[in-house]
């Protein structure tokens, strides 16, 4: 991770806004437990990939498909030059540095999981990425965390906010 943080130092700070979700469902050996890591992954994010500018508090979540252990989720708004893919490049290695493999079952525990959810640039549709994140309306541990921290934001899709995007799912 020293790496990461050294490669991008000199990242200016300004031209993009993102929503990033954070999420663990694994002890690391030398990091600690999930909220730990979340926690960790924030302040990470913080000076190597730009600046972030809100955190939402860490909220503990059920498992999505066949995981069976409890997730620790937040959010953060981060802005930086990066563009979508450069960013996402940034994020995986983020994760990898953590342990994570991106091969074999998905929804597998899994130390650090960083999605790119929104970006101020409006949509993205890669084969690599997609903004907005297609699946953050179905999930309360992206919604909750994201409209405590950018209610205002309109999902550029459905037009609505993510505060309203939140109340929506919880009924």
């Amino acid at each position: 991770m020293r790496r990461l943080r050294d490669d991008l130092v000199g990242v200016a700070k300004t031209d993009h806004t993102y929503l990033i979700a954070v999420g663990s469902n694994q002890r690391h050996q030398l990091f600690g437990r999930p909220r730990e890591i979340v926690a960790m992954a924030m302040e990470l994010l913080e000076g190597t990939a730009g600046t972030v500018t809100a955190r939402s508090r860490i909220v503990d979540s059920d498992p999505v498909g066949p995981s069976q252990r409890r997730f620790a989720n937040a959010a953060l708004l981060l802005d930086t030059r990066l563009d979508p893919l450069s960013l996402l490049a940034v994020l995986h290695e983020a994760e990898a540095a953590l342990g994570r493999q991106r091969r074999g079952q998905r929804w597998q525990a899994r130390v650090l999981d960083l999605d790119i959810v929104l970006w101020s640039g409006g949509i993205v549709g890669t084969p690599d990425l997609i903004i907005p994140h297609p699946l953050f309306r179905e999930r309360d541990f992206v919604l909750g965390p994201a409209a405590e921290i950018a209610p205002d934001w309109r999902d550029p899709l459905s037009g609505f906010t993510l505060r309203q995007l939140s109340a929506r799912h919880r009924k």
